[in-house]
């Protein structure tokens, strides 16, 4: 398979975000999780996304479980740091030098290896300058810990501002065919013109563009759509089923499953981008690796935007509290 660059690291063009395998979108089996970890690098991925918040820990342990069967060399792991914690689960930003260094050592335990190959900034702490939160993670770096440094949902001008500190290998952000954003204020552009990946996360809106979630009750006791996410509010769900729709409308048009479609536009948008969709059931990860042989053709591309761009969207992504560290 083809690689994609971000930084020193060579990537599978088709990342695998490993958050609801522990964290957010209801119950999640280990048993299977493994399985899909496995069949993943059986179908030539190599690029596992994950984070200290996710669970918190849980999803890093599940990743060192399974690490210590497969081989870790041929695999680039990604993790993040940047929240603080509480009893019900994340209650705070936190960038400080002092919790990067030790959000590092504790998920180098958690995952069972010897250095970590991308290190995230979760979210920009408002309370610490971000060349601190930076320059802390260039230490780690020297330090031989990471191997290399990226951001996440963070603006144009925060990413000029620490590229002149360190080299950013990533920038994590939300990009779909649903979310937009990044194309709209200028993050892809300035990610671009410093040479900087973009991983898009949720690259298939949380599964709504897949066409499974036609109603609030879809959705299991515990998922985070029920709550923490305004677009899956009763109504604006059933207002944004038209683009869910027009999406399945679409890949029948070319013959491929829905979330193909969704993944394939994706990565047609460029070589430096590297879309990270999560799955926590075999059969969705073997559909979405799939999307890698479905080829979009310009005129496909200009038919998809036009159609897609026409359809409002109904809600925001996150509540106006995590609203407010997007694009920061």
């Amino acid at each position: 398979m083809k690689t994609r660059k971000l930084g020193p690291l060579n990537v599978t063009p088709l990342g695998l975000g490993c958050m609801g395998m522990s964290f957010a979108y209801g119950p999640a089996d280990d048993a299977e999780s493994l399985r899909v970890l496995h069949r993943y690098i059986e179908l030539g991925g190599n690029f596992l996304d994950t984070a200290e918040a996710y669970g918190p820990y849980r999803n890093e342990e599940l990743l060192g479980r399974f690490l210590k069967e497969t081989d870790r060399s041929k695999l680039v792991i990604a993790t993040k740091y940047g929240f603080c914690f509480g009893p019900t689960g994340i209650n705070g930003t936190d960038g400080s030098p002092a919790n990067a260094r030790a959000v590092c050592d504790a998920s180098l335990q958690r995952l069972g290896i010897d250095v970590i190959d991308l290190f995230y900034l979760h979210r920009v702490d408002p309370a610490v300058p971000i060349e601190d939160s930076v320059g802390a993670m260039a230490e780690l770096v020297q330090a031989g810990k990471v191997r290399a440094i990226g951001l996440s949902e963070t603006s144009a001008n925060t990413l000029r501002r620490v590229a002149r500190i360190h080299p950013i290998a990533a920038l994590q952000s939300e990009y779909s065919l649903w979310t937009r954003d990044v194309e709209e204020n200028d993050v892809l552009a300035a990610c671009r013109e410093l040479g900087i990946g973009f991983v898009p996360y949720s690259p298939l809106g949380r599964g709504f563009l897949t066409g499974a979630i036609q109603k609030v009750s879809d959705l299991e006791a515990g998922d985070f759509r029920l709550t923490n996410y305004p677009r899956f509010g009763e109504e604006n769900l059933q207002s944004n089923l038209k683009l869910a729709e027009a999406v399945k409308a679409l890949a029948q048009k070319k013959g491929c499953t829905p979330a193909q479609l969704a993944l394939a536009w994706v990565l047609a948008q460029g070589d430096d981008i590297v879309p990270i969709p999560g799955t926590k059931r075999v059969k969705y990860l073997e559909d979405n690796m799939g999307a890698l042989g479905v080829s979009l053709t310009p005129e496909d591309e200009e038919q998809i935007r036009g159609e897609i761009s026409a359809i409002p969207i109904t809600g925001d992504r996150y509540h106006p509290a995590n609203m407010k560290l997007i694009n920061a």
